[in-house]
């Protein structure tokens, strides 16, 4: 059975709508994964959280993203711009009674969990090991903390990962090396690779499969849903994925 992993969809329902679709049509997906940051930027944070409350796959993991912590303790400080800032306070002022619901019963506070899946023990966290919510993992840095998984999946870069990391071990059947997969599917409303496309992964952890898929979507729809709001930025950076 394959698992649905999807990250940072920021309020824009039809990259969402257009994931959902494609996604429907591989038979074998049964679970999801989502690794943060439903909300925010977009304009239709309500609609996405509608969206993935009738999701048809069973949940594995829900975590809450940098934008869910700082919307729900008002904590802006973090954000690098003005206009990061000024557009998570105006999401806070849009949701509705059911999205805060969502938000604080269905969604993981902590920003990460551990689980075993088909046997593989799992990291999914939003950000990284050094910061749940703010800081992304780097591959090229310190990968010492993840040795103990079998796979690590995260968000929060809006940039595509899938990568295979070997640690020295004493292991003289495996030749004294284990293995971690570090994968972050990319942003399905965000992405900042210089492709517009939604992007996300359909994975089988029993079969080693790994698809990092994108789609396209109605990226002039989901535009002329701004109201101006929020900083155009926001809006604009839809058509190159920067």
């Amino acid at each position: 059975m394959a698992t649905l992993v999807l990250s940072d969809i920021h309020g824009n329902l039809a990259a969402l709508q257009a994931v959902l679709q494609e996604a429907s049509r591989t038979k074998d997906v049964h679970s999801c994964i989502l690794l943060g940051d439903v909300i925010d930027y977009g304009m239709h944070s309500n609609e996405v959280i509608e969206l993935l409350k009738d999701l048809p796959y069973t949940v594995i993991c829900n975590l809450w993203g940098n934008h869910e912590q700082a919307v729900s303790f008002q904590e802006y400080g973090r954000f690098s711009s003005e206009r990061g800032k000024a557009s998570a306070m105006h999401t806070r002022e849009l949701l509705s009674d059911g999205s805060w619901k969502y938000i604080n019963n269905r969604m993981e506070h902590k920003g990460y969990l551990e689980f075993v899946c088909d046997g593989k023990r799992c990291l999914a966290v939003h950000g990284s090991h050094e910061d749940k919510f703010w800081k992304s993992i780097d591959i090229t840095g310190n990968l010492q903390p993840y040795q103990s998984f079998d796979y690590v999946f995260s968000g929060h870069s809006h940039l595509p990962v899938f990568y295979e990391k070997f640690y020295i071990t004493d292991d003289p059947k495996r030749r004294n090396k284990k293995k971690t997969v570090f994968i972050n599917p990319g942003s399905v409303g965000q992405p900042r690779n210089h492709n517009p496309m939604a992007q996300y992964a359909i994975i089988d952890l029993a079969d080693e499969i790994i698809l990092m898929k994108k789609t396209r979507y109605n990226i002039i729809k989901e535009q002329s849903s701004f109201t101006g709001d929020v900083d155009e930025f926001y809006c604009k950076r839809l058509e190159l994925g920067i």
